[in-house]
């Protein structure tokens, strides 16, 4: 695999860097396009796994058969199945006419399944059935089916730790990381920083009618020693409030700084210790119960800074990032409500996804955004806790 068709491949799919973890994810797929094999990408939130699954189809024999992508952490646990393999009229309640699943339309092309590692024990049997045998069977039918889907999957889970604590098949994660892609973090490509920031910046500059934002040297330091707990998708965020609020578009690392948290660089570090110590599932409740803690402390600091004890809103300079009335932090922003704390984590988390769906008016996608959970972790958990 030569470089020219690496670059052939970036400038493609408006992939941005030349970081030999990134060069070599791209070479591996490439490589494993031509085959038929299952493949597993892995990486943190917001890397750009998404890429890669339409890399591999874009380059395979099955390139103009259908590519479909289906988000599992998105999907209610009572319907996965269905969404999966289709289902019969009648298999339950709501089946009002018989559908096709994802397995059936998407045969002949490439099928994507990210965040693989949400899915449930019994879809994760029927799963590994259609990877060894190719055959499947829909919901409330006895009639095997064929088909024949190349599977790319993806997940932001460490794998062997949900094998571990019995949450993810052993056998179906070999069968699906026949071929292992990391896509590496964003504070592992340095080098790429920079060119990322100014080619947003560009993209922003066309978008909203203004001059590009230019940073200036220690401005770029600073970009590039930050921890990106967000990765590319934290850093594109950040370039778009910088060039929609900065009307001085020479940005200095003063002006930088007001975008970049000085405390997140250290609840990254304790929120990933968390999640990489123990099971990644069950860790859920701890992390929202430091999160909270965390917000109130932070919220309450700044209160008391900008000498507004008795407003929920906090007022900030033009030059700082633009702080919402009506944004997710008000589902914690009343420090002084929280006076009777729950007296277990398992009331806290209740309580947390409670004001997080009366905030949003009963919208489960919103409310599971807000709080940093995927949509299936919090169907399970309103059916738990009967909400």
């Amino acid at each position: 695999m030569n470089q020219q068709d690496i670059q052939t491949v970036k400038q493609r799919f408006g992939i941005i860097g030349t970081n030999p973890q990134l060069q070599r994810a791209i070479e591996v797929a490439l490589q494993v396009a031509k085959t038929d094999l299952s493949v597993l990408v892995t990486g943190e939130s917001g890397v750009g796994k998404e890429f890669f699954p339409q890399i591999i189809h874009t380059y395979s024999t099955r390139k103009h058969g259908p590519y479909f992508a289906v988000n599992c952490g998105a999907i209610p646990e009572g319907t996965i199945d269905s969404e999966l393999f289709g289902h019969e009229k009648g298999a339950y309640t709501d089946a009002k006419s018989e559908r096709k699943g994802y397995f059936e339309i998407a045969n002949g092309g490439t099928l994507f399944l990210d965040e693989v590692g949400e899915l449930p024990l019994p879809t994760q049997v029927r799963l590994l059935r259609v990877l060894e045998t190719g055959e499947f069977i829909r919901m409330g039918s006895s009639q095997v089916q064929k088909t024949s889907v190349r599977v790319v999957a993806a997940t932001n889970l460490n794998m062997q730790q949900a094998i571990n604590n019995g949450r993810f098949r052993e056998d179906l994660y070999y069968r699906l990381s026949a071929v292992e892609i990391r896509v590496p973090a964003l504070r592992e490509r340095k080098e790429d920083i920079p060119l990322l920031f100014r080619t947003f910046a560009v993209d922003f500059s066309e978008k909203y009618r203004m001059p590009p934002v230019r940073l200036n040297d220690e401005a770029t330091e600073q970009l590039r020693n930050y921890y990106w707990n967000g990765n590319v998708r934290q850093l594109k965020n950040v370039a778009e409030r910088i060039s929609v609020i900065e009307t001085n578009h020479d940005i200095t690392a003063d002006i930088l700084r007001n975008y970049l948290p000085s405390n997140e660089m250290e609840k990254g570090l304790q929120l990933i210790g968390v999640q990489r110590q123990g099971d990644p599932y069950m860790n859920e409740r701890e992390l929202l119960y430091k999160v909270l803690f965390d917000m109130k402390r932070d919220i309450a600091e700044l209160k008391q800074q900008m000498g507004a004890q008795s407003s929920p809103v906090v007022s900030v300079q033009p030059s700082a990032p633009i702080v919402h009335q009506h944004s997710d932090d008000d589902l914690f922003q009343s420090v002084e409500e929280v006076k009777d704390e729950p007296s277990n984590i398992v009331e806290m988390e209740k309580e947390i996804i409670r004001r997080a769906l009366i905030h949003h008016q009963g919208n489960r996608k919103a409310a599971a955004a807000a709080i940093g959970m995927s949509e299936r972790t919090l169907y399970r958990k309103i059916k738990e806790y009967g909400l």
